[in-house]
């Protein structure tokens, strides 16, 4: 999409918004993944590698965490104003035609 019409729809916030989330859910996921990966080797080398890969992991998702939060983008500690939040992103994405 054109940058000027992006910003003058206001789509701009909402891409960086978009790609954010997605981040987030990635991170989410690679937690997820390490942590079972940790609990299913059995070489002592390769878990503290997945370990140490966990942490970066977790890392990675309390950075886009706060930056979502500092933007106001995330609440994952009020769920009323969360899903008042995706009520409006989903509205916003059926509106675009």
């Amino acid at each position: 999409m054109n940058r000027m019409i992006e910003y003058l729809t206001g789509m701009n916030v909402l891409t960086d918004q978009v790609i954010a989330t997605d981040l987030l859910i990635a991170a989410k996921s690679g937690v997820r993944n390490y942590a079972m990966a940790v609990t299913e080797t059995t070489s002592p080398e390769i878990r503290q590698t997945l370990i140490r890969q966990l942490d970066e992991a977790i890392d990675m998702h309390e950075q886009m965490v706060n930056y979502m939060i500092g933007k106001d983008w995330y609440h994952p500690w009020d769920a009323e104003e969360q899903l008042r939040l995706d009520l409006k992103n989903a509205e916003t994405a059926l509106n675009l035609h």
